[in-house]
């Protein structure tokens, strides 16, 4: 998809979900919203989560920004699906880059913004009195 000098940027695994964009799309039944951006480089990340029991059942996004931003968003959707919500609180960036399989060192930012939104989501989720 892009390279810089014959080198790959993103790895195959970063450009399919870029491709594909599983979990991509506004989640009309959706009991937890979070969104978090990054000023500096642009992105924008809206997370959607259905939580029954305590327990993510559904999980999808909306963003604004490049293919590592897509990927990582995705790749966080599929990482918290079936995780308690204390459970889902532990995934780390690091976490998502490693399921990714790595990401530019300029795009690590990305996996940044899952992580922040998912946290926002939930703690929003908790202060509306579901917790």
């Amino acid at each position: 998809m892009t390279a810089r000098k014959g080198n790959k940027m993103y790895n195959d695994k970063v450009k399919e979900l870029f491709a594909t964009k599983p979990n991509a799309g506004k989640m009309d039944n959706a009991n937890a919203v979070g969104s978090v951006g990054n000023a500096a480089c642009g992105d924008i990340l809206e997370i959607y989560l259905r939580i029954e029991n305590d327990v993510i059942q559904d999980a999808s996004f909306l963003a604004y920004g490049c293919a590592a931003a897509f990927a990582s968003s995705s790749q966080a959707c599929e990482m918290i699906k079936g995780l308690s919500v204390e459970d889902a609180l532990k995934v780390t960036d690091k976490q998502v880059i490693e399921k990714l399989g790595g990401l530019p060192a300029q795009k690590m930012h990305c996996s940044v913004l899952a992580e922040e939104a998912i946290r926002d989501a939930i703690e929003k989720w908790k202060r509306e009195g579901n917790r």
